[in-house]
């Protein structure tokens, strides 16, 4: 497939599909007119490439974990570095981290959609009281 089309299906902009191939991350074929060439396997690996660039990890351990991505049940580590070792062990916990935040943000926009949900009921229920500018914790509060 053409970049246009591994673009549209990872909804990664060609530029940043170009800079993965830059640092190895990702390596088309070419056609015989010399355009590139992304196999289908790309597509799960360039989003999981985003997915780790998002979360913080820098291209250059993501081309050590490459291998990790592509077959997560087969890893074999040669020559472990204690030094790499600690980074993607910090890069680990602040991604724990930010999951924790993200469910809690996750939580209370649910809560708040809730509580709108609820006021908007409230008000259905209650036409006669259904001031707009009427708080609706005081609408619920009637309610109960």
């Amino acid at each position: 497939m053409k970049i246009g089309e591994l673009s549209k299906r990872t909804g990664i902009p060609p530029r940043m599909l170009r800079y993965y191939e830059e640092q190895g991350l990702i390596i088309p074929g070419r056609l015989p007119n010399g355009y590139r060439d992304y196999d289908e396997h790309l597509v799960d690996r360039a989003m999981k490439i985003r997915g780790l660039l998002d979360s913080g990890i820098p291209t250059r351990i993501i081309g050590d974990m490459l291998p990790c991505l592509d077959q997560p049940q087969s890893i074999f580590v040669a020559d472990p570095d204690p030094a790499l070792r600690t980074l993607l062990a910090g890069e680990r916990d602040r991604m724990a981290e930010r999951i924790a935040f993200l469910e809690s943000s996750r939580a209370a926009l649910v809560r708040y959609i809730e509580a709108m949900d609820r006021c908007d009921a409230s008000r259905r229920e209650n036409p006669d009281h259904a001031d707009p500018r009427e708080p609706c914790d005081t609408l619920l509060a009637e309610r109960l």
